[in-house]
């Protein structure tokens, strides 16, 4: 069908300051839509312009060729020109458009595109006779992709992948009412040809959204989605936020990470326009890169390794979309050993189409494949490939890869001085099966070192399984001997450190299966769920991993460390905890197993509760707890004189010494053994200290301690036991005492008053508990009982210590007499 046709010319002078009219409309084309077109079709010339240009000058001026949508869903393509003005002197320029309509639906004669019209020969710089022309058919021109598209896009290769990601963007169905991509160009022919690049390139339904002009002065208010400008507009363009391309300067420093636009570019480059097409026969989105990859790799045209990577997983996810011809030129191209740039996600792209092709296709085909990533396996150091199957290296490929990697790979894992992480430990050991590479030698070696790495690295993993867990168990599951090695490996270091291995049970699921005792390894993989079935109750918690071992702590030491450790790791256990330990096994078995190191602790720690001279500790805690714990120190001392030494031994000491004096008859010389012992076990813990003070104060109060020992004690001048001393009797239990035991206050008077020039501490301690302590405990006395304090201070002393008694209570009530004397004269 024939077109309407649009012609508008720029105002002549003395036309009244408009800016143009339209001199001819065909049919169909209304006037609203004439007021929609005016603005478009409109030229502005660049800066610079002579007032009367030579006809050279004037033919090298841009022309605008240009698409736009419309309104109604109808659309133009448009030529504005400049144009010498034959009125008046005929010296000046004006500009002549000359446009196309399409209604909707309607294309151009020949279904061609609208950037295919560009360089047509009936586009006319003057309107044709008649005031209204009749509608004239308009052949496309010679087709823009036909002539030159291969040198231009060669020219701008450094542009190329970048303009083409745009202009992708631009022509998105969503991407209506954008800001349009900016082609900077010194001649708007260049721009034409980057549209004509874009018309090959994107499907067709994309080139028809892309709207266009390839000339205007203010690309920030165009409608259009790809405007062209001069290098004098650059500037503006870029200030007004545009995506500039500035074709017509410097390459630029950096290209795109669009994949499919970097995979067109080098399609340009290699001049191989007709690859599209065969790419958009492939399955997969518009613009995916796989496809096109696949398509160049085919065609020989070499990738970075985005688009060897997108190649490779596009034919993994669709194994049967290829021939076995193209099958077998992507396989070369991606396995190529000339490349020297693959990255891991290429190789892991190739292991998954390794995956994909395996079984469908022969082994001469993915044979390539398979020694590419066993290749980087050894020699990449790349620990996430999916290596491929054992019989993949059944041929002489596989022989022939072997004798190049065998001895790479049992030079690195004989190697015991470097770091080597698990993943790749676990790489080489499976390579080197799939190689059939005899390892027998260096395994034990290998496990003894990867077991601990084992632990150490998943302690600074994150939550849930290491990375490493998924290749570690195919390896475990693949072969027998390394299982069997590295399970024993483990269940042999497990008692130095149950709790790592617990740990690391718990997010590896290691395989227990066969005939390995593995007791140790057992016990760490039973506790987590004791502990959640039996709570609180360690005691029942360590019966039950301990039975888990299946031997006995008699036959098998070691499992005593193991349990303990897995049950008390971070604590003490308490002294009924200790004494069930003690008594579940024999000295020897716990001098093996260095548990006895456990039960000094809970000991000492018992013995850190605070006892005052109640009895009560500062906490709340009986007495009898520490009983128990200088019962269990005793008896500690007694099984392991060889291996309790130092501040522990004296510790126990000090404890089993409390537990004498409270309860027993201990050796002479109290005072200087608890000084002796506390010396000795520096840092002594201060309840340790205290409860030994306390208790020697405690006996030394006591009606029948020895005078030796109170001798020794006032004598020796030891500050820290006077003062304790000093709280003891001051409690409210030798109050009550002193209060209701006359002979008790009598000792007391004497013990108080015998040491006069006793040191510097002793004397001012005992003055004050005189005057504080005894002086309050004998007023409150009847008189039968000052008399019989008065009485056995003489029998147990001498006449003249009763009459000392005598004249300190008389001072006491000669002084109450005194301030009652004193009170009654200044009342008067």
């Amino acid at each position: 069908m024939s077109l309407a046709q649009v012609h508008y010319t720029s105002a002549a002078p003395g036309d009244g300051g408009t800016a143009g009219r339209f001199t001819a409309v065909g049919p169909g084309v209304s006037g609203a839509l004439l007021a929609e077109i005016e603005p478009l079709v409109r030229y502005e010339l660049p800066g610079g312009v002579p007032e009367r240009p030579s006809d050279g000058e004037l033919r090298s001026l841009p022309q605008a060729f240009g698409y736009f949508a419309l309104s109604d869903g109808s659309r133009l393509v448009a030529r504005s020109a400049p144009v010498r003005d034959t009125g008046g002197t005929g010296a000046g320029v004006r500009f002549h458009a000359h446009a196309v309509h399409l209604p909707p639906g309607v294309p151009l004669p020949g279904d061609r595109l609208p950037v295919e019209a560009w360089r047509s020969p009936h586009w006319v710089a003057a309107t044709p006779g008649g005031a209204t022309p009749d509608p004239l058919a308009l052949p496309p021109g010679p087709a823009a992709v036909s002539e030159g598209l291969d040198d231009f896009a060669v020219s701008r290769g450094p542009w190329l992948a970048a303009v083409l990601a745009d202009l992708r963007r631009a022509s998105d169905a969503e991407a209506t009412g954008g800001r349009p991509v900016v082609l900077v160009e010194r001649q708007c022919a260049d721009v034409a040809r980057w549209l004509g690049l874009a018309s090959v390139t994107l499907p067709r339904e994309s080139a028809e959204r892309l709207t266009f002009t390839t000339y205007t002065r203010r690309p920030g208010s165009s409608a259009s989605r790809v405007v062209g400008v001069g290098p004098e507009d650059a500037g503006a363009a870029r200030a007004a936020g545009l995506r500039v391309h500035e074709c017509a300067g410097p390459a630029p420093a950096s290209s795109t990470e669009d994949v499919w636009a970097t995979t067109a570019a080098q399609v340009w480059r290699s001049r191989s326009p007709e690859l599209f097409r065969e790419a958009r026969e492939l399955p997969g989105e518009p613009f995916a890169a796989g496809p096109l990859a696949v398509t160049a790799l085919c065609a020989g045209i070499a990738l970075g390794p985005d688009g060897r990577a997108a190649a490779a997983a596009w034919a993994a996810d669709r194994p049967y979309a290829l021939d076995a011809q193209r099958t077998g030129q992507l396989v070369e191209a991606v396995a190529s050993p000339g490349i020297d740039d693959r990255t891991a996600a290429e190789f892991d792209a190739a292991g998954r189409l390794f995956g994909a092709l395996e079984g469908r296709c022969p082994a001469s085909v993915t044979a390539p494949l398979a020694a590419m990533l066993v290749t980087e396996a050894v020699r990449g150091g790349n620990g996430s490939l999916e290596l491929p199957r054992r019989d993949a290296f059944a041929g002489p490929e596989g022989a022939e890869v072997a004798e190049r990697l065998g001895p790479e790979i049992l030079t690195e894992l004989a190697d015991t001085v470097g770091s080597r992480s698990v993943a790749r430990t676990v790489q080489l050991l499976r390579v080197a099966r799939l190689l059939g590479v005899d390892g027998t030698e260096s395994l034990p070696g290998v496990v003894d070192r990867l077991a601990p790495a084992l632990l150490a690295e998943a302690s600074v993993a994150h939550e849930g399984p290491p990375g490493f867990a998924p290749a570690l168990l195919e390896l475990l599951d693949e072969q027998f001997e390394v299982r069997t090695a590295l399970l024993g490996a483990l269940d042999r270091i497990a008692p130095q450190d149950p709790g790592a291995v617990a740990r690391f049970l718990e997010r590896v699921a290691l395989p227990f299966t066969g005939t390995q005792a593995l007791p140790h390894l057992r016990m760490c993989a039973e506790v987590p769920e004791a502990m959640a079935t039996l709570g609180g109750d360690r005691a029942a918690v360590w019966h039950r991993v301990l039975r888990a071992a299946g031997l006995s702590p008699f036959a098998e030491p070691l499992v005593l460390r193991t349990a303990v450790g897995l049950v008390w790791e971070d604590r003490a256990p308490t002294v009924e905890e200790a004494r069930l330990l003690l008594d579940a096994a024999t000295s020897d078995s716990h001098r093996v197993a260095g548990t006895w190191a456990r039960l000094v602790d809970a000991a000492l720690s018992t013995s850190t509760a605070g006892t005052s001279a109640t009895g009560t500790s500062a906490t709340g805690t009986s007495a009898t707890g520490t009983d128990e714990a200088a019962r269990l120190a005793h008896d500690l001392l007694r099984g392991f004189p060889g291996e309790i030494g130092g501040r522990e031994r004296a510790g126990l000491l000090l404890l089993d010494l409390v537990r004498e004096l409270r309860t027993g008859a201990p050796e002479p010389g109290w005072a200087e053994r608890v000084r002796t012992l506390c010396a000795q076990a520096e840092p002594v813990e201060p309840a340790l200290r205290e409860r030994a003070h306390a208790a020697l104060v405690e006996r030394l109060l006591a009606p029948d301690r020895p005078g030796a020992e109170l001798y020794d004690f006032v004598h020796g001048a030891d500050a820290e036991l006077i003062a304790a001393y000093d709280r003891t009797a001051r409690t409210a239990s030798v109050r009550s005492r002193l209060r209701t035991q006359p002979a008790y206050a009598a000792d007391c008077f004497t013990v108080w008053t015998a040491h006069p020039h006793a040191g510097r501490a002793w004397p001012p301690v005992a003055a004050a508990l005189l005057d504080d302590v005894l002086r309050p405990a004998v007023r409150g006395m009847s008189a039968a009982d000052v008399a019989e304090v008065e009485a056995t201070v003489g029998r147990t002393g001498s006449s003249g210590r009763a009459d000392a008694f005598r004249d300190w209570n008389r001072s006491s009530t000669l002084g109450r007499l005194g301030r009652r004397i004193a009170g009654r004269v200044r009342r008067g």
